[in-house]
């Protein structure tokens, strides 16, 4: 796919919170656009505001003033129905902690977003029996989490992100919770789905190696984007 696909775009987007008396204004007139195939870090320090631009990217919060658009599709206005429909089509979501079901196996995790989302069983099985393949989980498909190991969890994890193939994946601190080497492992296998389906990814993460891997590093500092 063309890097001309623009997959995300925030144009003025600004979120202020209020803290008693206190305005915080955590994002100030951001303006970004990721496209498909691109891998893009976003780094700053904490508290900074990255979950929070992840939030709105993600259609979890409702930025104070400005525009996202997801594919294409601004999403000003609409109501909650209609952006719940954006984000389980559009958007992919990866967590330092996996968040898997634990009381539903690896192949079960992947077939419920699939069903979710309107897809019958028997297709959602084995579009999720060959991606699980795919990310090197093939024998694994009928463990639940609690037998798998902690990069094991954050590859089904990915796979379940772009399972419903989506434009974006929107990942925070995806290998914050492993060791270096897994690290390695689960951002090598983020690179080749990313690539490979042309979706685009923003990623947080406080890994300067890791986010100099990648497209292009943002740097979020006093409610602004760089880079």
């Amino acid at each position: 796919m063309s890097r001309a696909e623009v997959r995300l775009r925030l144009v003025e987007v600004s979120k202020v919170y209020s803290q008693g008396d206190q305005r915080l204004e955590i994002l100030k007139g951001i303006n970004l656009s990721l496209y498909s195939g691109e891998l893009a870090a976003l780094v700053g320090p904490s508290g900074s505001g990255k979950s929070t631009l992840l939030h709105i990217a993600g259609l979890l919060e409702t930025p104070d003033s400005g525009e996202v658009e997801i594919a294409g599709q601004a999403v000003a206005g609409l109501r909650d129905r209609e952006r719940t429909a954006i984000r389980r089509r559009r958007i992919g979501f990866v967590y330092q902690y996996h968040h898997l079901l634990p009381e539903f196996s690896a192949l079960e995790n992947l077939v419920v977003p699939q069903m979710i989302a309107g897809r019958k069983r028997r297709e959602a099985t084995n579009d999720a029996k060959e991606l699980l393949h795919l990310v090197g989980l093939g024998e694994r498909i009928e463990h639940r989490p609690g037998r798998l190991s902690g990069g094991e969890q954050q590859r089904v994890a990915l796979a379940r992100a772009i399972i419903n193939r989506p434009s974006l994946v929107l990942a925070d601190e995806p290998t914050g919770n492993l060791d270096p080497e897994t690290a390695d492992e689960v951002f090598d296998l983020l690179t080749k789905l990313v690539k490979g389906s042309g979706v685009a990814a923003l990623i947080a993460t406080h890994n300067l190696e890791l986010a100099g891997r990648m497209d292009r590093t943002l740097q979020l500092r006093d409610g602004q984007v760089f880079g």
